[in-house]
């Protein structure tokens, strides 16, 4: 019988190809990192909260930095599939801003993301290139997804844009209202509801369709 791609015989995987195991150490990890922080975590922590060998970890992760780098590519690619789902779902421009803008309040509020950054912040002199993982324009990236739907709506005429990149930025600063900022700081001592949230999101919505909408129709949020 063959042995699929990958595996290390039938229904096995090879060395640090187990997608369930990596998932559990990376769990683990992420519970590690955001009690402790990067500095005051280590991979013995890791092991008793994941549950395995420090040995397994390092079949998948050569160290802590490439371990948390991981758990930071996870976290943000998980996020970034759900932001382009909701671009491609969304039936016109409008709809995919506002759905956009809910999905990023959620993110900045309800995840561990920032907590992340704030560790990230932390370690940035002495690992840039960690840092660089994170904070890149990669076409990933949820600034970029917004940008390129930006510069599309563009071409479609349903938006009226020269500098896709400055309304991206601008977009995602009225849209929020300085929950990025007040979020990294621990400025926010009770979480908005849903209602406030989608206050702030529709007033930014307006204010950017009102300056970047068509300028030969008259629609208006």
């Amino acid at each position: 019988m063959a042995v699929p791609e990958g595996c290390g015989g039938v229904g096995r995987f090879a060395a640090g190809a187990d997608p369930v195991k990596r998932g559990q150490i990376l769990d683990g990890a992420k519970r590690v990192f955001m009690k402790l922080g990067y500095d005051a975590a280590s991979m013995n922590d890791v092991t008793r909260e994941a549950g395995v060998s420090k040995g397994t970890i390092y079949v998948y992760f050569q160290s802590k930095e490439d371990l948390f780098g991981a758990l930071v590519e996870r976290e943000k690619s998980a996020f970034d599939a759900a932001i382009r789902q909701i671009l491609a779902e969304s039936a016109n421009v409008e709809e995919g801003l506002r759905r956009y803008a809910l999905a990023h309040a959620h993110f900045i509020l309800d995840t561990e993301m920032i907590p992340t950054m704030r560790i990230l912040m932390g370690v940035l002199d002495r690992m840039p290139a960690l840092c660089q993982r994170f904070f890149a324009s990669s076409p990933t990236n949820i600034k970029v997804l917004l940008q390129d739907y930006i510069a599309a709506a563009h071409e479609k005429g349903e938006l009226d844009v020269e500098d896709s990149d400055l309304a991206a930025r601008q977009f995602i600063d009225m849209s929020t209202a300085g929950y990025f900022k007040k979020r990294l700081f621990n400025d926010i001592p009770v979480r908005p509801d849903d209602k406030e949230i989608g206050r702030v999101v529709d007033s930014g919505l307006r204010m950017f369709m009102n300056f970047y909408g068509p300028k030969n129709t008259d629609a208006r949020v």
